[in-house]
């Protein structure tokens, strides 16, 4: 299967949708995302649905619209975190993410934070794009990957062609085959090798060029730490060395805390942990989770959870009849 060329992801006509369809078809793939069309009541030119095969979770989004942008508020609403390895399939799209512009074009790859806000521009043309979701915390796992998001691979590079020929055979092995876990790893290994990072660890000085960096390192040691008992604003600061009251100047000028960022992650981190219970047992207890998680206060996890998700632990636990305890 050649990627580029598959009548599954690039067919030779588009058909039409309802706004309203499509962009509730993105929600439900990719989570929350707030579309734009070029004339209002206009319909959409193309479709955004769910691939899942060996074990992976693919959006195929194709439109004409004039922009889809991602906010600090959506963001806090989703409860899974990803990086999106995007492939360029057909036209072209702009993507405005952590501070970096770049147009993408047929072949290109990038990777996004779906963590960050993000604009992907159309203005208007058709566009049509591959994305892969990787769980961010597998990425971040590997201490010693340093890799760059919103970095363009152009499409001749051989690092993007490696990745589409991974991608392609990924799409073409079934999750049952005795390849499949071992392909993952290989997607995971390769797309951190692909956008391995030109300034990895040249020492922490680095992090005092800008509030920019410096968040972005933070954001980094929170996923790798995410579950440490001592992962705390005074640890991170202590971490990247600067002060603490800087550190919390620097949130500051994204609107949250430190700290809201520590416990929304290990938030969403324990929801994966009771979702993973409810699909496939396991006999941990919510307290267990909550634990495992870095919380130390049963009810303040309970009272937090219920304020990000609307709904409380157990009530996700007790759907399958777990232990609720």
């Amino acid at each position: 299967m050649e990627l580029l060329g598959s009548h599954n992801l690039v067919p030779a006509n588009w058909a039409t949708v309802p706004y309203d369809k499509w962009a509730d078809d993105l929600h439900s793939i990719c989570g929350s995302f707030n579309p734009r069309t070029t004339e209002r009541g206009k319909s959409v030119l193309g479709a955004a649905r769910g691939i899942d095969v060996c074990g992976m979770q693919f959006a195929h989004v194709s439109n004409d619209l004039d922009r889809v942008h991602r906010d600090w508020e959506d963001i806090r609403r989703d409860s899974a975190e990803h990086l999106f390895l995007i492939v360029q399939l057909e036209g072209s799209c702009g993507v405005d993410h952590i501070g970096q512009q770049n147009t993408l074009d047929v072949g290109d790859c990038i990777l996004v934070d779906s963590t960050k806000p993000t604009t992907f521009h159309f203005g208007g043309t058709f566009s049509n794009h591959l994305s892969m979701h990787l769980p961010r915390q597998t990425m971040y796992s590997e201490k010693r990957a340093e890799f760059d998001i919103a970095r363009k691979l152009e499409g001749f590079d051989p690092m993007a062609i490696m990745l589409r020929a991974l991608i392609a055979k990924i799409m073409t092995t079934p999750e049952g085959d005795a390849n499949a876990a071992s392909l993952k790893q290989l997607m995971f290994n390769a797309t951190r090798q692909a956008f391995v990072s030109d300034a990895a660890m040249q020492g922490m000085q680095a992090m005092h060029e800008s509030a920019t960096r410096r968040l972005q390192m933070v954001d980094i040691l929170i996923d790798r730490h995410l579950t440490d008992a001592n992962l705390s604003a005074k640890w991170l600061a202590t971490r990247i060395g600067v002060s603490i009251r800087t550190l919390q100047q620097d949130f500051q000028g994204v609107g949250v805390t430190c700290t809201m960022i520590i416990r929304d992650k290990r938030l969403k981190f324990a929801k994966e942990k009771i979702e993973q219970i409810k699909d496939h047992g396991g006999g941990k207890t919510i307290a267990e989770v909550a634990y495992s998680a870095g919380f130390n206060d049963i009810s303040y996890f309970n009272r937090s959870f219920k304020e990000l998700f609307d709904c409380a632990p157990t009530d996700l636990l007790r759907q399958a009849g777990g232990k609720a305890e």
